[in-house]
């Protein structure tokens, strides 16, 4: 019972949700950008290449007369990933960049605020200061 309490407790911490809704949040990220990705800009980077899609660029590096059996180095998909992790990890950088930007600008807009002062303690200065002279 003691180790389903703790289990619990941890559980139910806020860190622990907050990197739940962030991986979920962060799955579906990755979804979208991979359709980007792949359904929007390889299409276009082809027709530059003169019409081959990028991810089917490979090498034939033995032939043995059956293409389930050839050994095909297949750098059109690496070079896929990594073109999938550039514009992910740009859309990060830009999505974090702007969100602390945000959070600048409101730490800004609080220290910028002036204190209100009372009518009372600005009656009582002017006494002060008609008394001083």
């Amino acid at each position: 019972m003691k180790f389903m309490k703790e289990f619990k407790e941890f559980i139910s911490k806020g860190n622990v949700m907050d990197l739940a809704v962030g991986v979920i949040i962060g799955g579906a990220f990755g979804k979208i950008i991979t359709s980007l990705v792949n359904d929007v800009l390889m299409p276009l980077i082809g027709i530059i290449l003169g019409g081959n899609r990028i991810d089917n660029l490979n090498i034939l590096l033995k032939n043995t007369g059956n293409p389930e059996t050839d050994v095909v180095l297949r750098y059109g998909a690496f070079l896929q990933n990594i073109i999938d992790f550039l514009i992910i990890a740009f859309a990060i950088f830009i999505l974090i960049k702007t969100i602390n930007k945000m959070k600048r600008q409101k730490t800004v807009e609080e220290t910028e605020v002036e204190p209100v002062i009372s009518e009372e303690v600005l009656l009582l200065r002017e006494i002060r200061d008609h008394l001083k002279k």
